[in-house]
C-alpha cells in the first residue's frame, strides 16, 4: 500500500508534463505572431492645409499641386473669388525609407521655397505589438525670397528664414472616424515690428469621416496660442472644412479655409482673413503618385 502513492506520483508527473506542453502549445498557437499596422489613417500627407500622421512610402514620389482663389466676400463681380487666382504651391514629396520622407516646395505667398522631413516616432498597430496610436516629428524651413522692403539698410540673408517643429500625433479609432493633435512650435527671424513675436506656440487639431470607399469628410483647426493681436496686423486662428475624393493614383482635396498659405509658417501665424467676416477661400489640393522604386521582395530558397 505504501508504494500506491509513489506509482500515482510517478503516473501523473509525466501526464502533468504533457499537459504543461499541450497547454503551451495551445497558447503559442493562439497568440499573436505578425503586428498588424494600422493604415490609412488619412488619406493623404495633409489633413488638409497642414500635414497628416500619413507619410510617402519609401521609393514613391508624390507631385503636389495646391491652389487658393480669392476670398468669397469679394463679390459676385470676382465670381466670389473664382476670378482671382491668389496662391500656388507646387511641391515634390518622397518616401526615403518607411519611416522617412523628405519634402521641398515653391509657393507664390511671398515667394517662397520650402523644404521638409517627416519622421515616424510610433506606428498605431494591433496584434504581436499593441501600440494605440502613431506619432511622428516634423521639421521645416522656409525661405521668403521678396524683396526687401528697405534695400538701403543692412539685410541679412538669415532674415529670410522662418522655422517649423510640429509632433503629429493621431489614431484611427475605427474605420469610418481619425483623429490627430498637432503641438507647434514655429520660429521667424525677422517679424514685421518689434511688438511681433519671434515665437509661435499654437495646438492643431484635425479629424476625417470616412462618407463612402472614396470620398471623406475632413476638418482642421489651429489654435494660436500667442495673443492674436499683433501691432502690424490683426490675425486668425486657421479654419478647414472639405472633402477627400480619392481616384485610383490621385487623390483630390477640395475644402474651404481662410488661410492663403499653403505652409505651416504662414497657415498657422499669418492667417488675417476671419470666417466670421467672409474672408474665406476654396482652395484645392491635387496629389499624383509615381513609384519611381520598388520595395524588393525576399527571395524563397
Amino acid at each position: 500500500m505504501k508504494r500506491l502513492p509513489l506509482i500515482i506520483l510517478l503516473i501523473l508527473i509525466p501526464a502533468g508534463i504533457f499537459a504543461q506542453d499541450d497547454l503551451m502549445n495551445l497558447l503559442d498557437q493562439n497568440s499573436p505572431k505578425e503586428i498588424n499596422y494600422t493604415t490609412a489613417t488619412f488619406k493623404s500627407t495633409r489633413v488638409l492645409n497642414g500635414h497628416s500622421i500619413e507619410r510617402m512610402p519609401a521609393g514613391q514620389l508624390d507631385v503636389r499641386i495646391s491652389h487658393r482663389f480669392g476670398a468669397i466676400n469679394s463679390g459676385a463681380y470676382n465670381f466670389f473669388g473664382l476670378d482671382q487666382f491668389t496662391n500656388v504651391r507646387l511641391g515634390l514629396e518622397y518616401g526615403i525609407t518607411n519611416w522617412l520622407m523628405i519634402g521641398v516646395g515653391r509657393g507664390s505667398y511671398e515667394k517662397t521655397f520650402d523644404g521638409f522631413a517627416k519622421f515616424s516616432v510610433l506606428r498605431q498597430s494591433t496584434g504581436a505589438k499593441v501600440m494605440p496610436l502613431s506619432l511622428s516629428v516634423f521639421s521645416s524651413v522656409a525661405l521668403k525670397s521678396l524683396k526687401f522692403t528697405d534695400p538701403a539698410r543692412t539685410n541679412y540673408f538669415s532674415s529670410r528664414l522662418a522655422y517649423v517643429a510640429q509632433i503629429l500625433i493621431a489614431r484611427k479609432f475605427n474605420q469610418s472616424f481619425s483623429f490627430q493633435l498637432t503641438p507647434t512650435y514655429i520660429h521667424r527671424n525677422l517679424v514685421a515690428t518689434e511688438f511681433d513675436p519671434n515665437d509661435l506656440m499654437s495646438i492643431g487639431a484635425g479629424g476625417r469621416i470616412k462618407l463612402s470607399k472614396r470620398i471623406s469628410f475632413n476638418a482642421e483647426y489651429y489654435y494660436l496660442v500667442n495673443p492674436k493681436t499683433y501691432l502690424s496686423q490683426q490675425v486668425y486662428n486657421p479654419l478647414s472644412l472639405g472633402f477627400d475624393i480619392e481616384t485610383g493614383g490621385h487623390v483630390f482635396q477640395l475644402f474651404f479655409t481662410n488661410s492663403v498659405a499653403m505652409i505651416e509658417k504662414g497657415i498657422i501665424g499669418e492667417t488675417t482673413g476671419s470666417w466670421a467676416k467672409g474672408d474665406i477661400h476654396f482652395g484645392f489640393n491635387i496629389s499624383r503618385v509615381f513609384t519611381l522604386k520598388k520595395e524588393k521582395k525576399p527571395v524563397a530558397n
